[in-house]
């Protein structure tokens, strides 16, 4: 039987060299081509932040890097691929916050959200706006709540899809105002706005990048920002927390994982190469025209961004009575 001290010892050198072993797999990755796997189509906001990282990705880890899309089932093809790939960092991810939403809105997935895929770090962010027909008689947030109590069920809203990170949304924030309205999904965010502009649909909680050129225009008003501060390109509207709802912040955003396993160097090499990307003002710029702004942090935080939104997300599915399907 060893000795205390001598136990001791081992540990020590066994935590050395699971040290020096995570240092190795460090420097030697990658080996070989590297993929991020957009599990949307081409054209969405997933796609275009995969393409905006990858030459920054090939150029700091001296590899071909390429962008693969893998639609289908809402994201869960492509989520359901990186998290059954090799743990070795060659395999990425590319998500949006949807990926916290699915859930709370599919009976069974082929994976878990939290233990089979690996946070690297988030890529840009940007809020929501709170918008509504440029006819709606509200000015302010407090006005359409006055207005939507007036008449209950009355007004509706619309949103790029019933699994949508708008529809959860909007349900967070109508419980804690107390009113209700009626849901419209819609195929994706750009047939949303157009309801919203044609009256269809009285309210919605969209990107800037779908509905910013409205609202410059006069077609749309813009009701308050959901991110903590306001939005620069939109300095006068206030914040929901500034407008009765203190406390109250909902961020898209999207951001790199990989296979879970993967080894911690591996991981910290990927998340350090993507925040030194993140100041690049070329890719800043290219952020902005895309209505978002840059991220970053740690791996850890990613992490605890989505165990927190998968939590809140299943709890409003809950409150409102939005069923698994």
């Amino acid at each position: 039987m060893f000795r205390t001290v001598d136990r001791a010892k081992l540990t020590f050198a066994a935590l050395l060299m699971l040290s020096a072993v995570g240092a190795a797999h460090a420097q030697s990755f990658p080996t070989h081509l590297v993929r991020i796997i957009v599990p949307f189509a081409p054209g969405g906001l997933n796609d275009t932040a995969a393409r905006l990282i990858q030459p920054f990705l090939e150029k700091a880890l001296g590899q071909t890097v390429v962008v693969e899309n893998r639609a289908g089932a809402t994201g869960i093809v492509g989520a359901e691929l990186v998290a059954k790939a090799a743990p070795d960092g060659h395999t990425l991810l590319m998500v949006a916050s949807s990926y916290t939403v699915l859930p709370a809105t599919t009976a069974v997935l082929p994976y878990d959200s939290e233990r089979d895929l690996a946070p690297i770090a988030v890529m840009g962010k940007n809020p929501l706006l709170f918008i509504v027909n440029a006819g709606v008689k509200a000015k302010t947030l407090g006005e359409f709540v006055a207005l939507a109590k007036a008449e209950p069920g009355k007004l509706n809203y619309g949103t790029p899809g019933a699994a949508s990170q708008t529809r959860f949304v909007a349900e967070l924030w109508s419980g804690r105002a107390g009113i209700t309205m009626q849901h419209i999904p819609y195929r994706g965010g750009a047939p949303a706005v157009q309801s919203l502009i044609a009256g269809q649909t009285d309210f919605s909680a969209l990107s800037p990048l779908v509905s910013l050129p409205q609202i410059q225009a006069g077609s749309l008003r813009a009701l308050a920002v959901t991110s903590l501060v306001r939005y620069p390109q939109l300095p006068d509207v206030p914040t929901v927390a500034e407008s009765g709802f203190p406390g109250f912040e909902a961020i898209q955003w999207v951001g790199l994982l990989t296979t879970a396993g993967t080894p911690k160097a591996v991981v910290e090499r990927l998340n350090a190469e993507v925040n030194r990307a993140l100041e690049n003002p070329d890719l800043i710029a290219k952020l902005a025209q895309e209505g978002m702004l840059p991220a970053g942090g740690t791996s850890a935080e990613f992490a605890g961004l989505i165990a927190t939104e998968i939590k809140n997300w299943t709890e409003t599915a809950r409150a409102a009575n939005i069923k698994p399907e």
